[in-house]
């Protein structure tokens, strides 16, 4: 089967937002074994999405539209698509019963155009919106499959993996289904980690193994194909094996594992309490921890110390320290991690302190970063890194680096990864 994907909005040729869903897509297809040969970005205009349509079935089986199925008088994707295919537009009841109890709810008005939202093409599946208003839709008609999603990345990825997904690989595999498991590694380069299991990639049959970096990290893919999701497990689990046995050091989590998660996973579960002092990252380390529930059973408080002064009067670091080393330093960065675990009680204290750029700090370049760890009562321990990216992912890979960094250290102290 051979895909196009079509995405709708002037937004994306007028450069304001990036086409993400297509990538999405083409990662979510990819592990279908669906071939992706062509990406087309069209505007609100219904002439051309209709020329786009055209030539789109001219070289595809499935055809997939993102956006424009909201309730303004631009959002004409399904109007378009129903005026092509000769097919009538009806209300889908659930679609509709859903947007009345949205509004209702919210005390707010409902209008006529919202109602349009709930309208789909006549004979196509419904794809149920948990993340919004507007339903998504899969039809088959003269031996090609059309999907229409939502546009917002919030409602079409996981309309399109729990909803659309599932569907196509049904018709894929007759009943049998393909499954895959994501690996998730930090700390190793994709060619670094391409090279260690290049014997794994040359001789794979059936699973398949494919790498994929982004990010700051990189990810093997093992996919299965098999009749039942039982009969797949281990298939995956066995490779697994195989490639944890080579490169299982850099392996932080699996699937929709985060480093921030992972680590909050394995310091609840050794009940390790932490908190942090940030120079560089501004509290960026905790607001990702807080981005994961539960949190609150780890992460005790923390510090934006920003400046030298800050470092002084709020942290209580002596001023002959950083006048001997400066803020950019090892000696800072571990003063930093002890004198916070000290204050909040805690039993993890990290320090973060360095030169984001794009100006060096002093005598030390750009992307000059320490990290520093005081773990119970050892001696702070620091790591230093050099990176030579653009000032904001600077400080987003300082973040994953102290996440990383601070996994290991707790296994060589004994804490089990979890």
């Amino acid at each position: 089967m051979n895909a196009e994907i079509i995405a709708v909005g002037s937004e994306l040729l007028l450069g304001q937002i990036a086409n993400t869903n297509a990538k999405f897509i083409s990662t979510q297809l990819s592990e279908l074994g669906i071939n992706v040969f062509y990406h087309t970005v069209v505007g609100d205009n219904g002439d051309r999405l209709k020329r786009a349509i055209e030539i789109a079935e001219s070289r595809a089986d499935l055809i997939i539209f993102s956006g424009g199925l909201g309730p303004t008088k631009d959002d004409l994707t399904k109007e378009t698509i129903a005026n092509h295919l000769g097919l009538p537009l009806v209300f889908d009841d659930v679609a509709l019963s859903y947007i009345e109890q949205f509004f209702a709810q919210w005390g707010r008005t409902m209008t006529e155009n919202n109602r349009k939202q709930a309208l789909i093409l006549e004979g196509s599946e419904v794809l149920a919106n948990h993340h919004g208003m507007a339903p998504g839709m899969l039809l088959e008609k003269d031996g090609r499959i059309y999907i229409l999603l939502p546009g917002p990345p919030k409602e079409i990825e996981p309309m399109f993996q729990f909803e659309a997904k599932p569907k196509l690989a049904a018709r894929l595999n007759e009943g049998g289904i393909i499954l895959s498991h994501v690996l998730r590694f930090y700390g190793i380069g994709e060619a670094e980690l391409e090279v260690q299991v290049q014997d794994i990639l040359d001789n794979q049959t059936n699973p398949t193994v494919a790498p994929l970096a982004g990010d700051g990290e990189v990810t093997l893919r093992i996919t299965a194909k098999a009749a039942t999701e039982e009969e797949a497990w281990p298939l995956i689990r066995a490779k697994e094996a195989e490639i944890l046995a080579i490169v299982g050091e850099y392996h932080y989590g699996n699937n929709d594992d985060s480093l921030a998660s992972k680590i909050v996973e394995m310091l609840l579960h050794h009940n390790l309490t932490i908190a942090a002092a940030e120079s560089l990252t501004a509290g960026l380390f905790q607001s990702e921890l807080a981005e994961i529930p539960g949190v609150s059973g780890t992460l005790v408080g923390g510090m934006v110390t920003y400046t030298e002064q800050a470092k002084v009067q709020q942290l209580g670091i002596e001023q002959s320290l950083l006048d001997q080393y400066g803020v950019v330093s090892s000696e800072c960065a571990a003063a930093m991690a002890l004198k916070v675990r000290e204050k909040f009680g805690t039993d993890i204290g990290v320090g973060l302190t360095g030169a984001a750029g794009p100006e060096p700090h002093g005598d030390q370049p750009a992307g000059t970063i320490w990290i520093g760890f005081s773990i119970g009562n050892s001696e702070p321990i620091t790591r230093k890194l050099q990176l030579l990216g653009m000032r904001n992912s600077n400080r987003i890979r300082a973040v994953k680096l102290a996440y990383s960094y601070l996994m290991r250290l707790l296994v060589e102290k004994g804490y089990e990864k979890i």
